[in-house]
């Protein structure tokens, strides 16, 4: 319960007196006459007094609220001022809180701002202030990937050339100091870099805090039963556990329960693709399907397909993809080809290229079961061919117009009037639509052409009307192709293309197309 002297002080420091109110946030900050310790309230009235010209109220702010604590108590912009005079005043950690304001809310700052708190972080930084070392390293780390991507950067301060050069010492600095983030950040960089040894060496130390914090869940794994026990881990640290367990799969003999009890705890703490390798290590299978450590027992295909089905919910094509191996092989007592195609169709929706190409050549074999199976085999096979798949774009040329050019239409648009379009506007779409996409006189005369347009393709079948015809179809390749088609789906949207239409059977369009020619002087093409 507050003391008369604290109820005095709160009157005063509410009239606005600042030494009332530099002393109340005194009391909150370290608690006394019966007021109880708030940083909150504590900045709160330290702040006012500060706006009142109180010199001791923004050092008391610089020395004991943190950024973790002010973030959520003032705008960046009305407290990096306390923190910037602290730190001119000497003391160092308030430069370290006054450069993150700045540098994590970029926006919210002009350039000059972003410059002094680079200046702060530098001359720390000089001072083996570890903390400023790695801020400074990250800030380094940002323009190389903004002068690499060609993307302007919020930070807009302007980093010497020489500071890039830093960087590296600069994180080294940190992550022998202890900091973690820069210990991760330094490993993250030598995985990149394909430097597995100095991964590994690095690694090992992080391994084993992790393992240790997480030891009742291991303790489960050990047993093989259900983990129960919370996963603390954090996205960079189950990236860690997936990318030390990744090498160490690459040992001549390695330790696969160890490996197992790794990626497992990364893929409890939702790493998408540690559930893939876990998937994988458990159906004893690659990522190219090949079956792997065969000598360490059988695959356990329960496990596999519950790990691989979360790696694939949670966005992984190469979950399904494998999912599609599994149910279409032998080893596998539930076999199931139909399932493997629905899988497999997955994994193509999300882009995996290996298999938009598998499923294109699954479903040209199974043309026959569909009758829009050829059309998904070309929707696929151009997919893949977008993606520079060499033998999806040799099956494509199989359907371009050139395969099958038929020039008697190109020939007769030549001979076309207007006076002949506007008494046969059908005959004239349709003799265009044949120049446009290589159509013979019987398919350009017969093809349904509100059904025909796949968006991809034109489907070409006539079998119906024309027995000796084939289906067969047209790739639309360019915008031009596109736009013909459009035009004259639009002609013939009320349009029945059926023998009860009103274009007659197939005698009565044949005749109408040579008398037609025939009047305007161009006999051979009729």
């Amino acid at each position: 319960m507050a003391t008369r002297e604290a109820l005095s002080i709160i009157k005063a420091a509410r009239a606005g007196e600042s030494k009332a109110q530099l002393a109340l946030g005194s009391r909150y900050l370290y608690g006394g006459i019966g007021l109880p310790r708030n940083n909150g309230t504590a900045f709160y009235w330290l702040e006012r007094a500060a706006q009142q010209g109180v010199d001791d109220a923004w050092m008391m702010i610089g020395r004991n609220i943190s950024y973790e604590q002010v973030k959520s108590l003032s705008s960046p912009r009305e407290a990096a001022v306390w923190y910037e005079k602290a730190f001119d005043a000497g003391i160092a950690h308030a430069g370290l809180t006054f450069a993150r304001l700045v540098l994590e809310h970029a926006e919210q700052f002009d350039d000059d701002s972003h410059a002094r708190a680079i200046g702060a972080l530098s001359l720390l930084a000089g001072k083996d202030n570890h903390q400023a070392q790695w801020l400074l390293a990250q800030q380094m780390q940002m323009r190389s990937q903004d002068r690499e991507s060609g993307v302007d950067s919020n930070v807009k301060a302007e980093l010497p050339d020489s500071f890039l050069k830093l960087e590296e010492r600069l994180l080294s600095e940190a992550a022998r100091a202890g900091i973690e983030q820069a210990q991760y950040a330094l490993l993250d960089k030598a995985w990149k870099k394909s430097d597995y040894a100095g991964f590994s060496r690095g690694a090992v130390a992080l391994i084993g805090k992790l393992l240790q914090r997480n030891a009742a869940a291991v303790a489960q794994m050990e047993k093989d039963v259900d983990v129960t026990s919370g996963i603390f881990l954090s996205a960079e640290e189950s990236t860690l556990l997936l990318r030390f367990a990744q090498w160490r799969l690459q040992a001549k003999t390695p330790d696969l329960a160890e490996i197992r009890h790794l990626l497992e705890l990364a893929a409890l703490a939702g790493n998408v693709e540690a559930r893939l390798e876990l998937g994988l290590l458990h159906a004893k299978m690659d990522r190219n399907g090949n079956r792997v450590f065969m000598e360490h027992g059988l695959a356990n295909f329960k496990k596999a397909l519950n790990w691989l089905t979360l790696a694939g919910d949670g966005g992984s094509a190469l979950a399904w993809h494998a999912l599609a191996r599994i149910h279409s092989r032998s080893i596998y007592s539930q076999r199931n080809l139909n399932v493997a195609l629905q899988y497999l169709e997955k994994a193509a929706d999300m882009g995996l290229l290996e298999a938009q190409y598998a499923f294109a050549q699954i479903s040209w074999r199974n043309r026959r079961d569909d009758q829009l199976n050829d059309v998904r085999a070309l929707y696929w096979w151009r997919k893949a061919a977008e993606q520079g798949d060499e033998n999806a774009r040799a099956a494509l040329k199989e359907f371009s117009v050139e395969a099958s050019p038929h020039i008697w239409a190109t020939h007769a648009m030549a001979h076309l009037n207007d006076k002949f379009r506007n008494a046969n506007p059908f005959l004239s779409a349709r003799l265009e639509l044949a120049a446009t996409f290589g159509l013979s006189k019987p398919e350009a005369l017969l093809i349904d052409v509100k059904n025909a347009d796949y968006g991809h393709c034109l489907v070409v079948d006539i079998c119906g009307y024309y027995a000796r015809s084939k289906r067969r179809l047209v790739s639309i390749e360019t915008e031009a192709q596109r736009s013909v088609l459009n035009r004259i789906s639009r002609l013939f949207s009320d349009v029945d293309c059926s023998f009860s239409g009103l274009e007659g059977n197939y005698r009565q369009r044949k005749y109408r197309l040579k008398t037609a020619f025939s009047e305007i002087g161009c006999l051979s093409l009729a």
